[in-house]
């Protein structure tokens, strides 16, 4: 007998894993296809499973049998390159109902080191369009991410949840602020071209730096996004990330987030570039999953680095103001878990019903052509006017069967 099928999460996130062990399950938006269909080779024939990868979290939303929900646990701990047992320590998990409401706060900024942030939103809707790309999105996982975007639609319309929020990119600014008052006298440099840099040039350009330069991977693209944010004021220069080492000393902030799987700034380019500075100070931001910047820079005596776990500090202020706005944002939720029950109840009871109607009419249409071929065999008379006949004949009695099995269900309903 098959196991009864539920809707399960498994994740893990800034609150239930540090981040060297959160960067073992980072996955690239461009991989999220490929790793779709790993998922569902080490648990056959899950019938629909989501990957939802960004810098505080990785999570997998699934419709499937218990012992499923345990072989992409399996799977989850081999990726990461340690054991079941270990991953449970920091992982957690949510069936049906549960797993419903995680999913909307999710989306709507509640479950997030920063409390609204509107990014998360960006990153639940490309890894729905990564699911429903490689084939896996099925109608369940379809329905509750509609639900979670509508509800986080509401929640940002409705609710001041959003107002207070400070973004990573306005704390690394922040940050830097703390060590370097004068902007005037600030050189900024950004190491890469990806969504939360954009965010960051926004805000460092804002605070328009005696310099600021881009480097990144591909030239053409941090040039793009160079151009974008300079002014009259402020020419952003472009560089490759090649040339790291030999630029770094020029800068007093280093902000990167890139999707490299290898630190790109080593402890010895540091030291370097510290050197040639004559210990003048440095503000290191990493916001990057795995890290950009080795750790051990963290010991240098005149280099201030933090990651995206040391800014929830800064990020998480405010929360006496927006008490109200996360009470009103968590009754949207409520609202929106329940529509989304109720379309499942529903489904539940109406999917076995067409089915079976879908079956009784298959077989309704058997016997009445079984029926017309027999009347044909006695008669040999094939006229058009017989055979319209028949036609007839055989159109009026699957009516009649249909109508007879919907007067019966009204008949019924109004007792």
């Amino acid at each position: 007998m098959s196991q009864p099928q539920h809707l399960w999460t498994l994740g893990l996130n800034h609150e239930s894993a540090p981040l060297d062990l959160r960067a073992r399950f980072a996955f690239a938006s461009a991989e999220l296809g490929a790793t779709l269909a790993q998922v569902q080779v080490a648990a056959p024939d899950l019938p629909e499973v989501a990957l939802l990868s960004t810098c505080n979290r990785t999570e997998l939303y699934g419709l499937g049998s218990q012992d499923q929900q345990g072989l992409a646990l399996e799977w989850l701990a081999k990726t990461g390159a340690i054991t079941p047992l270990e991953l449970k320590q920091h992982l957690y998990i949510h069936t049906d109902q549960a797993a419903a409401r995680h999913a909307l706060r999710v989306a709507s900024g509640l479950d997030s080191m920063v409390l609204g942030e509107p990014q998360i939103l960006g990153q639940v809707k490309e890894a729905v369009r990564a699911a429903s790309d490689a084939g896996t999105l099925g109608t369940t996982l379809h329905q509750l991410f509609q639900r979670a975007f509508s509800v986080a639609k509401d929640v940002r319309t409705h609710t001041d949840v959003g107002s207070h929020s400070i973004s990573m990119a306005a704390a690394a600014t922040r940050l830097a602020a703390s060590v370097f008052e004068d902007w005037q006298h600030t050189r900024v440099l950004l190491v890469g071209a990806g969504e939360m840099i954009e965010l960051c040039a926004a805000h460092f350009a804002a605070k328009n730096p005696k310099r600021m330069a881009v480097a990144n991977r591909t030239m053409a693209r941090g040039a793009t996004l160079a151009a974008r944010f300079s002014t009259p004021a402020l020419t952003i220069e472009t560089f490759a990330l090649a040339e790291l080492p030999t630029i770094l000393h020029e800068f007093d902030v280093v902000v990167s987030s890139t999707a490299s799987t290898l630190p790109i700034i080593g402890l010895g380019a540091v030291q370097h570039a510290i050197k040639l500075r004559k210990h003048r100070p440095m503000v290191m931001v990493d916001l990057a999953v795995p890290r950009d910047i080795e750790f051990e820079v963290k010991a240098l005596g005149d280099v201030y680095l933090y990651t995206v776990d040391d800014l929830s500090s800064v990020v998480q202020t405010n929360l006496a103001n927006r008490a109200a706005a996360v009470g009103a944002a968590e009754r949207l939720v409520d609202a929106g878990v329940a529509e989304f029950v109720q379309w499942q109840t529903t489904r539940a009871t109406t999917v076995p019903k067409i089915q079976a109607l879908n079956e009784q009419a298959a077989a309704w249409q058997e016997q009445e052509i079984e029926r017309i071929k027999k009347q044909f065999f006695k008669n040999a008379d094939l006229s058009e006017a017989n055979v319209d006949a028949a036609l007839q004949a055989l159109s009026r009695n699957i009516t009649n069967k249909f109508l007879h099995q919907a007067y019966k269900h009204i008949a019924e309903k109004s007792v």
